[in-house]
C-alpha cells in the first residue's frame, strides 16, 4: 500500500514549514528552557491560527476533526522545527475534554493544556506554561495542580519541563475520549519523525562543508552510509505513521499507533546518534542548533512510552488475534 499526501495536504505541510522557519524556533526553544515562554507562546498562537489544534477538535468543540492524517502532517513539521510546549498533550486534551468551550479555546490557541497520564505519561509537560493541567487516571479525568514543592524535574531535553501533579476536580470525558491517548502517542511519534528528518538534512548539509584530509567529510563512505541508514529508517517509519492515522477509530488503532511510535522513535534516535557522530564535539554545545534536535529526539524516544513498551503492545495485540 502506498501512502501519499494529496496536493492540499502537501501545501499545508509546506505552509507550516515556511511559517515555522520564519518564527525562529531555536531562539524560542532556548528561551522556553529558561522558563521564558513569550517566544514559544507566539509560535503556539501561529500554529493555532494555521488550524493545527483544530485538527484534533471534534465538531462539538468547533473543529473539523479529528483529522488524523492532517494532524500527523502538522506534527511532523512541529518536530522538524522543534516547537516547544505540550503540543501532543493539547492534541489529546481536545479529545479528552467533554467541555466544548474549553476544546474551542484550545483549538483557537487561547488555552494551553497539558496532561499527566501515569504510568505512560507520569509527569505533566510544561505545567507552568499551561492554563489547564489535566490528570487522566483509570479512565477518570481531573484537573490537576503541581505537587509541592512546585519545581520542574530535569529532562533529557531542557525545553521539556516536567512537573509532578496531583488530581483536583473531576471533569466529564468527551465522546471521543477513547482515542485521546492513541492520538497523543501518534502526535509524539510524528514529532520524533520530524526531528529525525531535520537532523539528517542538517547533518548532510554540514558534511558537505566540513573538510578533513582536504576533502568534504560527506565524500567518505562511512559518513554516507551512516546518514543513508538513518534516512532509510525514517522513510520506513513514515508510512507506519500515516497507516496508524488511517486506523484511528478502528479496532486496529492501538496496535498501529504503537507500531508507528516504536519505529519513529528508534529512527529519530538513530538520526540523532548519526548527527552527533558526524558533527563531533560541536554537537554537544548549547550554541549549535543541532544540539536542540539531538536532545529533543532523545526525549521523544521515550515520551508517551518507549519502543520496548510499544513493541510489547503490538505483540499482545497480534497474539490476541487483532
Amino acid at each position: 500500500m502506498r501512502f501519499a499526501l494529496d496536493a492540499e495536504q502537501e501545501l499545508f505541510a509546506a505552509t507550516l514549514d515556511r511559517m515555522l522557519g520564519r518564527a525562529g524556533t531555536p531562539a524560542a526553544v532556548r528561551a522556553w528552557a529558561s522558563g521564558d515562554h513569550g517566544r514559544g507562546a507566539d509560535v503556539w498562537r501561529a500554529l493555532a491560527e494555521a488550524g493545527v489544534f483544530a485538527l484534533a477538535a471534534p465538531g462539538s468543540g468547533g473543529g473539523p476533526g479529528p483529522l488524523p492524517v492532517e494532524l500527523v502532517t502538522a506534527m511532523i513539521e512541529a518536530g522538524r522545527h522543534a516547537v516547544p510546549g505540550p503540543v501532543a498533550e493539547a492534541v489529546a486534551a481536545c479529545l479528552l475534554l467533554g467541555d466544548p468551550e474549553r476544546v474551542a479555546a484550545i483549538a483557537a490557541g487561547a488555552l494551553v493544556p497539558t496532561l499527566a497520564h501515569p504510568p505512560l505519561v507520569p509527569f505533566a509537560l510544561d505545567a507552568d506554561a499551561a492554563g489547564l493541567v489535566l490528570h487522566l487516571d483509570g479512565g477518570r479525568l481531573h484537573t490537576a495542580v503541581p505537587v509541592r514543592p512546585a519545581a520542574p524535574l530535569r529532562s533529557l531535553d531542557p525545553a521539556r519541563r516536567l512537573w509532578a501533579v496531583r488530581s483536583a476536580d473531576r471533569l466529564p470525558l468527551g465522546p471521543r475520549a477513547a482515542s485521546a491517548v492513541p492520538m497523543g502517542v501518534l502526535a509524539v511519534a510524528a514529532q520524533a519523525l520530524g526531528a529525525g528528518l531535520r537532523l539528517v538534512a542538517d547533518t548532510v548539509a554540514y558534511a558537505r562543508t566540513r573538510h578533513q584530509f582536504g576533502r568534504p567529510i560527506g565524500e567518505f563512505q562511512a559518513v554516507q552510509h551512516r546518514l543513508a541508514d538513518a534516512h532509510t529508517a525514517l522513510e520506513f517509519a513514515r508510512p507506519l505513521l500515516y497507516g496508524a492515522a488511517l486506523a484511528m477509530g478502528t479496532p486496529d488503532e492501538r496496535r498501529d499507533v504503537s507500531a508507528a511510535k516504536a519505529a519513529a522513535s528508534d529512527a529519530a534516535y538513530a538520526a540523532a546518534r548519526a548527527a552527533l557522530q558526524v558533527h563531533g564535539a560541536i554537537g554537544y554545545t548549547d550554541d549549535h542548533d543541532v544540539s536542540l534536535w539531538i536532545r529533543k529526539a532523545r526525549a521523544l524516544h521515550t515520551a508517551w512510552g518507549g519502543p520496548a513498551l510499544h513493541r510489547a503492545r503490538v505483540l499482545a495485540e497480534l497474539r490476541a488475534g487483532r
